[in-house]
Formats: structure tokens, C-alpha cells, sequence
């Protein structure tokens, strides 16, 4: 056995408030037990200095039990004493018997859990931006607790990372999460053997169905009640590879670096070894540099293997050890149905248009579930608008400021919300359900034709959603060709904040076919996005394509909690985004669009409508439409939108919607705002309903399919852009960004109108 360092003493037993940090692989069910504990009680944040999201989230534990309760606990409790000779027959560790847990140590109160849900990593050798915020929070001093969440279908791999968090001698739980999963393929396991090996205790979870939280709870109860009697498990790699651990620990023991007194030294020995990349730039470390790599040589000289995968192999002939012994098959083996499903969906001839079907499902699903509540919204916008012009008779600024800036600029995008919602809630039902991996996988080969692969594709469909969060998600793209070259694709992707603009035209000129035309834009995005891809890839990011290896998760149906989780999350971002930006900027809107007020026409428009007949409403409301814009014209926003509709009108766009795309920049949700804005001026009766009559009686079909156009491919938001600097640490890229969209949405725009003039196609006005 070998010797090291005893580690510093646990925290006292008893501790009320527990800071606990959840670990486990990408798919594991990480995420979902996480959100089954602490329910709405977290929030989303980034860690400083990298774009990895952060998620912290509280719940309490409550210890009140009943005698009967109490007794049950002292029966299961036996199921923690082992013998110690099957112990040392059998388990593949040093000194690691599982946690003795006395009857006297449960406390009488409550227990506060801040749980921290770290990003889902497959080991802690930091190697990528996930690999360095996990080593980094797990390194920290004031973590009490570690949650292991362990996809027991994939037993081996996930276990890697199991052995190496455990070197740091935190407490530890692991959860067998996807227990039904492995049950399910002829998995049994042996958990006292398991938790003998390993020296923590197990609870078997079925994390999106539930199922074994209460356990999860009732043990997690136990281990922090029991955080002082807590062992340390020390695994053996063999007799030469902890001979070299604790000849680097000894010295690493006595340079006593401050900030890693919590951490064993056999930790850091550990990583030396392996060569960790993070270990290694830290300084207080170099004076050991010489002797690890004089113990590298020596293994790799004795066993005549790399030495940078030396000590990852002794991990799994480990783990693989522990697995013989614990785990067993039933002799059925027997086809699981996600392999029949992925027969079908991953098919070389099924899967591309099985795939494009579900995309257009998710906007069937969007038009037809929003329309009624959209109605809904729409007439109590309506009536909100009625009911204070008819108590507020004083027409005042202020008055029309409410009615026409707030409740009409803010209120034409909450419109759209009961749509943005189905379509969030559709995307997290593929997700969740784990076709969206397929789906990288069928288009896998499509997008090396263009120069990336399929890892890319899991940050476009993110982009479908926000541009922000998509962009953070390319970190997990190794090549930093490859990365840049997708985050400057991917404002091309129609975000959330652009569906307000595509459900505002698709209702006014496309009523009779919303999916189709939804699904048309959408699809032109992505065919853009992927030739531009094409062109930068044999250009400035020239280079040849990494090897792409995905996991596939099996199947699972999505549970309605996760999926109201994940599209409340996108509402309550919506929301926020319309109570802040969009009104701070519909408010400046408001002021811009009826100021300065024009006091002298160039026509007395008073006495030409005292000259029509009483009946000839057409005649009125043209004389009312022309004081409308020679009175807007003059305001700033009229000046400014006549100032660049020189520009514009090539694109079959006149002033309004030109200054309506300068507002855009704030965020794109507020061209609908300014539109809305800009023909309730002087009448304060318009809703959304007639918002859409006003672009139709203004504007042909083709001048509303332009405006998605440019719209979709033109300069993304301010915060998109500051997203792509901060990614890149770069502003040229922002710059070349900003520039190069909106070339590319004025060429194609250019294209489209004039060649759909010059063919007469969707120019005639509908309301003409």
C-alpha cells in the first residue's frame, strides 16, 4: 500500500449551510437532476474570463423523521459496514471502506444546499473551457460536498471522471442516473461491491422520470450529516505508478501551497504525471516539474508506452477491474429500440428529409398553437389602449407616450410571445429527447462539404434561439478554425428576436401559407450561412477537417417539467428584453417619431376635408394619409429615414422601414416596435391587426419577403456583436462582422426586389 499525506480535517458534522457542486459527462441527466432539486430557486450566469455558463441553484434538506423513519435508516445503514476482508480481497483501492454511518448522527434541523451545476466534462485534464472551470471550482477552497452524476449505462466512461474527482477527498455521492436505461440492456449491478471500490456511497436515479430522488434526497441527508466521518479513498493504479505518486507528493507536501491546502498533494502528483496542462503553468508546481518528469520517463522506459496516456490507461484497467467485479449481464442481448428508431432517422436516404420534416413541424406547431392566444393578447392590448383614452380624455404627450410608445411599441412584441414560446418549447422536446444529436449526426456529411462538421451544427440550432448563448456554445469545437468560421455564420441563423419581424410580414402577405414560408426563410438562412461557411473555409480559414465523433444518448421522452424549465427560460428572457431594452428604446422611438411637431403645411389639409362630400371616406383618408407623413417626415426620425432612403429604395424600402432598421440595432424585436409606432402616429386606434392592413395597403408582397431578407442576413444586435469580440478577443472580427452582413444583406436584397420587379412577381399591393 502506498503512503501519503493525511489530508486536512473535514468540516465539523452538523454544517447547516452546504455548498455542494454537481459533476458528471455531457448527457448524463446532470442538468435534469439538477433542476428536480432545486426547481425555480437558480440562476444562469458565466464564469469570469471564459463564455462557460454557470448554473447555482438552492433547496433544503429536512432531517424531521419518525421513529419508523429512524429505524429504517439504522437497517439501511447496515448495508454501509463491510467486511473488512472482502474489502481487501476485493476492491481495487487503498484504505477505501464506504462511509460508516453511526444512528446518533443525523441532526434534528435542516439543511441549506447551494448546488452548483458545473458544465458536463469527460475529464478534468483541461483541456477545453469546460475541462478548466470544473478543475477550477473543484479546486476551490469551501466546496463541501461533491454530487457525482454518472450515466450508469456507459458505466466505463463515465467512471473515468469519477476516479479522478475522487483523488481530491471531497465527500462524495454518486448518482447511477439512466438506471432504467442500463436495466433495460441486461445491466445488473452489484452496489455494495461498487461502493466498496469506489468508497462513496451509490443511489440509483431515473433523473427524467423522477424516479430515486427521494433516495437521492434521503442519502444526500445522511452524507451531510456525516461530512466529518467522511473517508478518503486512495485508488491504486499499481505498485510502480503509486510509488511515483508519492515520491512527487512528498515535496509538493512540504512547498504547502496555501491556496490548495484542502487538496491532498496526491492530487496534484496525480496531474503532474498526466502531464495536466493547468498544473503545469502554475508556478508554485515548477520546482517539482523536474522530479515528475524523471517519473514519467521512468514508467514510460518501464512499460514501454506513451507516457501521455500512461496514467489514463491505468484509470481504466481500474475501473475495468471494478467493473468485472460488480457489474453483470443478463445472456439476452437483445436489440434496444433506440437502435431500430436510429435505423430510420439516421438512415443515409430518411434521415435529411425526416429531419426537414421536423423542422417544419416546429413551425406548424408555432402558427397553429399561437394564433389563439396571440388573438387573445392582441385584444387585451386593444382594450388596454381603449380603456385610457376613454378615462384619460386630456390628449396629452404623456398620454400618447403611454398609448403610442409603450403600450404600442412594447405591446406589438408581446404579441408574438405565445408563438416564440411553442417554437422553444418544440426545439426542447428534440433535444431533450435526444434527436437533436441525430440530427448532427445526418448532417454531419452534408456540412464537411462546406467545410465543418457536425459539431457545429449543435451551435446553429442553438442560434435559432439566441445568437448569444449559440456563440458561447462553439467552445466545444476544438479547431479554432473551425470556431471562427462558425461563430461568424451564425448571426445568419433567424434568431428569437427575428421571429417578431417574420410572424409580422408572414401574417400580413403570407396568411394562407405561414409554415411554408416560415419554413422557406429559415431555410434560406441556413443555405447562406453554410455557402459563406464554404467560401471562408477555402479562403482565410483554410485547413483540413478534424475527425468528428459524437456520443449518440439514447431515447428518452422529455418530462413537461424540463421542457417548461427550458422554454420558460427563453419567455422570461423575451420578457426581459421587452420590459428594458425594447421600452427604453420605443420610449427614445416615440419622441424621435413626433418631434419636432410640423406647424405649417404645405397643403391646408383642414379645408380640403371640409371640401369632400360627408360619404367619400377613400377620398379622407388619403388627404388624412398625406398630412400623416408630410407630418412624420419632419420629425427626427422622418428626417433621418429620408436621409437613407436614397440608399434603401434600390431594396424596395422607403423611409419608414429605413428608420425602422436603424432602431434595429438595438435589438431586432424593435423594427416591429418602430413600425408600429410609426402608423399609430396620429392614430392611437392602431392594434397589431391593423398594423399588418397598414403594411398591406402600403406595401407589395415582395417589399414584405425584402424585409425578411434583409432582416435575417443585415448587421445582428449590439449584444451579438459584443458576444463575437468577446469570443474571439478581437474587435476586427466585430468589425469585419458587422461590415460583411450588411454587404451581404444589401446584394441579396439588391437581387431579390429587382429581379422579382423585373419578373412582376409578388409586386402588386394586396390591399391596392
Amino acid at each position: 500500500m502506498s503512503t501519503e499525506p493525511s489530508p486536512p480535517a473535514p468540516p465539523a458534522t452538523g454544517k447547516k449551510k452546504i455548498k455542494a457542486a454537481l459533476v458528471g459527462n455531457p448527457n448524463c441527466g446532470k442538468t435534469t437532476i439538477f433542476n428536480a432539486l432545486t426547481g425555480a430557486r437558480q440562476h444562469v450566469g458565466n464564469y469570469p474570463g471564459v463564455t462557460v455558463e454557470s448554473k447555482i441553484g438552492h433547496f433544503r434538506l429536512s432531517a424531521r423523521r419518525s421513529g419508523a423513519d429512524q429505524r429504517r435508516d439504522d437497517y439501511r445503514r447496515d448495508d454501509y459496514r463491510r467486511d473488512d476482508q472482502r474489502r481487501d480481497d476485493g476492491c481495487h483501492c487503498d484504505n477505501a471502506p464506504a462511509p460508516a454511518l453511526p444512528a446518533t448522527a443525523l441532526p434534528a434541523g435542516d439543511y441549506e444546499i447551494e448546488l452548483i451545476d458545473l458544465p458536463g466534462v469527460y475529464s478534468l485534464s483541461s483541456s477545453s473551457p469546460e475541462e478548466e472551470v470544473a478543475f477550477t471550482e473543484l479546486t476551490a477552497a469551501g466546496l463541501d460536498l461533491i454530487i457525482n452524476v454518472v450515466n450508469c449505462a456507459a458505466l466505463q466512461r463515465n467512471l473515468y471522471l469519477t476516479t479522478q474527482v475522487s483523488e481530491l477527498h471531497i465527500p462524495m455521492l454518486i448518482a447511477f442516473n439512466m438506471s432504467d436505461e442500463a436495466e433495460a440492456k441486461g445491466e445488473r449491478f452489484d452496489l455494495p461491491a461498487l461502493e466498496d471500490a469506489l468508497g462513496y456511497p451509490i443511489v440509483k436515479t431515473v433523473g427524467h422520470k423522477g424516479g430515486g430522488l427521494d433516495d437521492l434526497k434521503e442519502k444526500l441527508l445522511t452524507v451531510c450529516a456525516n461530512l466529518s466521518r467522511h473517508k478518503t479513498p486512495k485508488l491504486n493504479y499499481g505498485e510502480d505508478v503509486s510509488d511515483a505518486i508519492a515520491k512527487i507528493a512528498a515535496p509538493i507536501a512540504e512547498i504547502h501551497v496555501t491556496k490548495f491546502a484542502h487538496i491532498p498533494p496526491r492530487f496534484f502528483a496525480i496531474k503532474l504525471l498526466e502531464h495536466d496542462a493547468t498544473v503545469l503553468k502554475m508556478p508554485e508546481f515548477a520546482p517539482v516539474h523536474q522530479l515528475a518528469a524523471e517519473q514519467i520517463q521512468h514508467l514510460s522506459g518501464a512499460h514501454a508506452i506513451d507516457a501521455d496516456t500512461f496514467v489514463a490507461d491505468r484509470r481504466y484497467a481500474l475501473i475495468s477491474g471494478i467493473c468485472r467485479q460488480a457489474v453483470t449481464f443478463n445472456e439476452e442481448h437483445r436489440r434496444e429500440v433506440s437502435d431500430q428508431i436510429d435505423a430510420v432517422v439516421t438512415n443515409r436516404w430518411l434521415g435529411l428529409p425526416l429531419f426537414l420534416l421536423a423542422i417544419y413541424l416546429v413551425f406548424w406547431v408555432t402558427f397553429t398553437g399561437g394564433a389563439p392566444l396571440m388573438e387573445l393578447i392582441e385584444d387585451g392590448f386593444g382594450w388596454l389602449q381603449d380603456f385610457i383614452k376613454a378615462e384619460w380624455t386630456d390628449d396629452s404627450t404623456l398620454r400618447r407616450l403611454l398609448v403610442e410608445g409603450v403600450i404600442g411599441g412594447v405591446g406589438g412584441v408581446l404579441v408574438f410571445l405565445p408563438n416564440i414560446v411553442l417554437m422553444f418549447i418544440a426545439l426542447a422536446f428534440l433535444e431533450d429527447s435526444g434527436y437533436m444529436a441525430r440530427a448532427s449526426f445526418v448532417v454531419d456529411g452534408i456540412m464537411r462539404k462546406f467545410g465543418l462538421h457536425g459539431k457545429s451544427f449543435v451551435p446553429l440550432v442553438l442560434g435559432f434561439g439566441c445568437t448569444v448563448p449559440a456563440i458561447m456554445a462553439t467552445r466545444s469545437i476544438e479547431s479554432t478554425r473551425d470556431r471562427t468560421a462558425t461563430i461568424m455564420i451564425l448571426p445568419l441563423m433567424s434568431c428569437g428576436a427575428r421571429l417578431p419581424i417574420h410572424l409580422l410580414v408572414i401574417a400580413a402577405f403570407f396568411s394562407a401559407r405561414q409554415a411554408t414560408m416560415m419554413f422557406v426563410i429559415y431555410l434560406l438562412g441556413v443555405v447562406i450561412a453554410l455557402t459563406a461557411a464554404m467560401l471562408m473555409k477555402k479562403t482565410i480559414f483554410r485547413g483540413d477537417n478534424e475527425v468528428y465523433l459524437m456520443e449518440l444518448p439514447p431515447y428518452r421522452l422529455p418530462t413537461l417539467r424540463g421542457i417548461l424549465i427550458h422554454a420558460g427560460g427563453r419567455a422570461k428572457t423575451y420578457l426581459h428584453r421587452a420590459g428594458t431594452v425594447i421600452l427604453a428604446v420605443s420610449i427614445l422611438l416615440f419622441f424621435a417619431n413626433n418631434y419636432p411637431e410640423k406647424q405649417d403645411f404645405s397643403v391646408d389639409y383642414a379645408a380640403a376635408r371640409t371640401a369632400l362630400a360627408a360619404d367619400d371616406e377613400e377620398a379622407k383618408a388619403e388627404i388624412d394619409h398625406a398630412e400623416l407623413s408630410e407630418r412624420l417626415a419632419f420629425t427626427v426620425s422622418g428626417r433621418i429615414g429620408k436621409f437613407l432612403e436614397p440608399v434603401f429604395q434600390p431594396l424596395g424600402f422607403d423611409w419608414k422601414i429605413s428608420t425602422a432598421m436603424v432602431g434595429a440595432l438595438a435589438a431586432k424585436e424593435v423594427l416591429v416596435s418602430q413600425l408600429g409606432i410609426l402608423y399609430a402616429a396620429g392614430d392611437a386606434d392602431e392594434t397589431s391587426e391593423s398594423l399588418r392592413a397598414s403594411l398591406v395597403k402600403n406595401y407589395s408582397p415582395l417589399q414584405g419577403f425584402c424585409l425578411m431578407v434583409f432582416s435575417l442576413l443585415s448587421i445582428p444586435c449590439v449584444a451579438t456583436l459584443a458576444m463575437v469580440r468577446r469570443e474571439l478577443n478581437s474587435w476586427g472580427y466585430a468589425a469585419l462582422e458587422a461590415v460583411g452582413l450588411l454587404a451581404l444583406a444589401y446584394v441579396v436584397t439588391f437581387i431579390v426586389y429587382q429581379g422579382g420587379t423585373l419578373l412582376h412577381i409578388g409586386t402588386k399591393l394586396a390591399g391596392g
